[in-house]
């Protein structure tokens, strides 16, 4: 860990942000001062790249609110959306098989399991963009996400769900659960898949499963390339385990003081706690 800054702000034209524990307050408001630096730099032509865990439906009003637009990253890396119209541009779907497995991971322990699929197959008749949101009973752990991302969930049976005629796969499976769980879960979905998929940890509770190749890296890859930025122009900014191959592709990377350890490790500056709106103070530092 550095612990310095770039040497001149200049070198970075665009800057992939995390929301949830990075850039938005802990109560998921994204905080005055911070929408009001990022609306200063992109008047000025430094690009905004949201790459969050969230849906694009759910990123859209933060992307809105500083007025950034074009490719961005939703669901860890397993979408690359264009925004603010959420319309996909590169979709990387988990077999429905490791959704069906993790669902009998969840039942086995008593943990919350909810699953993200594709609008319809091609028999459904849907042409719209967005994801839909699938848990199988009411649970406080559903809720709490619900209130966390504005996302309202349907309640339907999972496996039935996913057998909807010309269903490739799922965005992502995620488990809800206490975090002393985390370790045996990803036991148990690596061992039955090995390198077919990835997890991660996205939030203290959240643990998520997505296709292989599937990261917040690989999708900052993809955006950066539509465009036409290369990946050393961008500094990255994230706190949890997924922000990691982020941090990897980005020319920089920093972290909050509330990020996970092994995040401020790899980070090359911690800043100031999301509480504090520290992402704002260090930009503001970095481009006055």
């Amino acid at each position: 860990m550095h612990h310095a800054k770039p040497p001149e702000g200049s070198a970075i034209k665009a800057l992939a942000i995390d929301l949830d524990g990075t850039a938005l307050l802990p109560d998921t408001r994204l905080g005055e001062r911070t929408a009001d630096c990022l609306r200063r730099l992109l008047a000025r032509g430094i690009q905004a790249i949201i790459c969050t865990g969230r849906a694009p439906e759910s990123a859209r009003g933060y992307c809105e609110a500083i007025g950034a637009r074009g490719p961005m990253v939703f669901f860890n890396g397993a979408a690359v959306a264009d925004m603010p119209g959420c319309e996909p541009l590169r979709l990387g779907l988990v077999p429905l098989e490791v959704i069906d497995y993790g669902l009998d991971v969840a039942r086995g322990l008593g943990a919350h399991f909810q699953a993200w699929f594709p609008p319809g197959g091609p028999e459904s008749g849907e042409s719209r963009p967005g994801m839909r949101l699938v848990i199988e009973k009411p649970r406080p752990e559903a809720d709490f996400y619900q209130k966390h991302t504005g996302t309202a969930a349907f309640v339907a049976d999972i496996r039935r769900f996913a057998a909807e005629p010309g269903l490739a796969g799922a965005a992502k499976g995620m488990f809800i659960t206490d975090p002393k769980l985390h370790g045996e879960i990803r036991e148990k979905m690596l061992a039955r898949f090995g390198e077919r998929i990835y997890v991660s940890r996205t939030h203290p509770t959240f643990l998520e499963v997505m296709a292989a190749g599937v990261s917040k890296g690989e999708g900052l890859k993809t955006a950066a390339g539509l465009r036409g930025l290369d990946p050393a122009e961008i500094a990255a900014f994230g706190d949890e385990e997924n922000d990691l191959p982020m941090f990897a592709v980005a020319g920089f990377s920093a972290a909050p003081s509330n990020a996970r350890e092994s995040v401020k490790r790899a980070a090359d500056f911690i800043f100031g706690s999301n509480a504090e709106e520290g992402l704002a103070a260090f930009l503001e530092d970095l481009f006055p």
